[in-house]
């Protein structure tokens, strides 16, 4: 079995983009330190690293939309983490499923 190495950055995190097992469907992007990322595979409940509060944080912990881990893969740089889990509720803290529902287009796009 090939040795993977997750590429932290200089902050000692790494991106997280989560996707539905079932659906296929891109949920959420969020970060990953090393203690989430362990937590997450020995767990199997999908933790994360909360820039804005610096702290771990467990998916749905307070919410109960929890993400249960199916698999998790690396990519080919081993700079980004790919979680396939399944959702409990909605993803996003808005109530709709994936983080990404809003249509970015030319006249949607503000500066």
């Amino acid at each position: 079995m090939e040795t993977l190495k997750p590429k932290f950055n200089d902050q000692g995190l790494i991106p997280a983009i989560v996707q539905d097992a079932d659906t296929k469907d891109v949920l959420m992007l969020a970060w990953m330190n090393a203690e989430a990322l362990s937590l997450t595979l020995e767990t199997g409940q999908v933790t994360f690293w909360s820039r804005s509060r610096n702290e771990l944080w467990r998916k749905g912990a307070t919410s109960g939309n929890t993400l249960e881990l199916v698999e998790m893969r690396l990519d080919c740089d081993e700079d980004a983490i790919l979680v396939l889990a399944h959702p409990a509720g909605p993803t996003c803290h808005t109530g709709a499923t994936s983080c990404f529902f809003r249509p970015l287009t030319i006249e949607t796009l503000t500066e």
